[in-house]
């Protein structure tokens, strides 16, 4: 299916045919507990969308653009990995998985990341712009020249993570430091 744009339509009552969307815009569509697997996405933007505990078995996302879309409890590690591209503006992703994925320069502008799994990760040159990181999970994570500098409440070891060239603002010392105990003033 190329450049349709579905609007308010509500896929846990209809579901997506499964085949490729490319070019397609969805607009404050319903996909909440639905399974989009083995579907193909190429170029797509979801916006004001629930998708909420979204089966993605062997799903592609390729350049796909999120915006104020609500995505709890999603598995991004189920997506086909081949040209795993996503980008999320205003979005909440609490309670989300991105375990072993590589997302190299991925824009998360505005994002809820409560509590979401990035270990063992590929974040190299992701931007984190004014993220709410409260709980979410950094274990052998490569956040190399990542930039953190207007994200709060993340907690990244240096030592169980790759962080050269990450970009930290002051602010945001305590959270790599959180493991020694420490009290910093500023």
């Amino acid at each position: 299916m190329l450049d349709k744009r579905f609007d308010k339509t509500d896929f846990t009552l209809i579901p997506l045919d499964k085949e490729e969307y490319e070019s397609c815009v969805f607009l404050n569509c319903d996909f909440s507990n639905s399974d989009i697997s083995e579907i193909i996405f190429m170029e797509c933007v979801f916006e004001n969308c629930n998708l909420s505990m979204v089966k993605l078995n062997r799903t592609a996302l390729r350049d796909i653009r999120f915006t104020n879309c609500k995505m709890l409890g999603l598995r991004f590690e189920n997506c086909n990995q081949v040209g795993l591209s996503v980008s999320f503006n205003n979005c909440n992703l609490n309670l989300s998985s991105f375990f072993r994925t590589k997302l190299k320069k991925t824009i998360f502008r505005g994002v809820k990341l409560q509590e979401t799994d990035f270990s063992e990760c590929d974040l190299t040159g992701s931007v984190f712009d004014e993220c709410d990181l409260t709980r979410a999970a950094f274990q052998d994570t490569i956040l190399e020249k990542a930039d953190f500098r207007t994200s709060f409440n993340y907690s990244i070891d240096p030592e169980n993570n790759r962080i050269k060239g990450a970009k930290f603002a002051l602010a945001g010392i305590p959270g790599l430091l959180g493991k020694y105990n420490l009290e910093i003033e500023f």
